[in-house]
């Protein structure tokens, strides 16, 4: 029986994912890496031939979801943490949006990491061990106009994930959520903006769009986190046997996410005496 910790990684080929991928490599432990590209993965794998797996997968095809969890189950007996960071992101406004495109955000940070949980969760009960790890984000518990649909999708996430650890932990497995702040992953070169502009717009989403048209110039500011320093935390908090739910990464992560908790502290105060009122009158 393989005694190493073994994670399935997805969105393995850049970014957060990709500096996981090597640092839980650099750990020790058996690592299968997915995404579409198979290149920089490869190249990864080089160097950890004995113990890394390298399975491409569209993320968004169920038969490529299904071979990825047999593949890592046949080449290291287990899964025992399994990382669904793939994820997609296009900007604009709601009305803006075409619906083509928001459908394919949800199918991919929603959907398929509910098929890939769906997947892993069988062998993990067998062996009554094993964490469900689902990258959300700041934008997961605050949203911001122009991101609306990553931001939904990253909600879903956060309440799917809430009602899988009270399931999951009586049979001895965990669920952790991750919300990462904006990170330096090279995000912004892979994220579009979808639809046509629209001038009633230009003061909410717009200034959005602005933003993201002059990214290498607003870097140092749009993106304080460095990645590799997260992969590290990420992989040292998830070993040591977790008692939290929520791992916030980032300065700017903890300033969005306590003005959102301000917010609905503020409101569940205004609602305190107004709740009771909708209730039956019973005598």
């Amino acid at each position: 029986m393989n005694t190493t910790p073994t994670w399935v990684i997805t969105g393995a080929s850049s970014g957060l994912g990709y500096d996981l991928a090597e640092y839980v490599l650099s750990q020790g432990d058996d690592v299968v890496l997915a995404a579409r590209s198979g290149e920089a993965m490869n190249r990864l794998a080089s160097l950890y031939p004995e113990s890394s797996l390298v399975v491409v997968t569209d993320v968004a095809d169920a038969d490529q979801r299904s071979n990825l969890i047999g593949e890592a189950e046949l080449h290291f007996g287990k899964i025992d943490f399994l990382v669904n960071n793939a994820g997609i992101d296009y900007l604009g406004a709601i009305e803006e949006q075409h619906e083509a495109d928001y459908r394919k955000v949800f199918e991919v940070n929603f959907f398929a990491a509910v098929a890939l949980i769906r997947l892993a969760l069988p062998g993990m009960r067998a062996r009554r061990a094993g964490m469900i790890v689902n990258m959300s984000s700041m934008d997961g518990l605050a949203s911001l106009p122009g991101n609306a649909f990553y931001s939904a999708s990253k909600f879903a996430l956060e309440g799917l994930t809430e009602s899988l650890w009270e399931e999951i932990e009586p049979a001895g497995l965990r669920a952790v959520i991750i919300e990462p702040g904006s990170f330096l992953t090279g995000i912004d070169g892979r994220t579009h903006f979808s639809g046509d502009l629209m001038p009633d717009y230009d003061a909410s989403s717009g200034n959005f769009f602005r933003a993201m048209a002059n990214v290498e110039e607003l870097s140092d500011v749009m993106f304080p986190g460095d990645p590799k320093l997260a992969a590290r935390v990420i992989y040292e908090q998830l070993t040591a046997g977790p008692t939290f739910h929520r791992l916030i990464l980032g300065s700017d992560a903890m300033v969005r996410i306590g003005a959102k908790l301000d917010d609905l502290r503020a409101d569940f105060a205004t609602c305190r005496l107004i709740a009771p009122t909708t209730d039956f009158v019973r005598v």
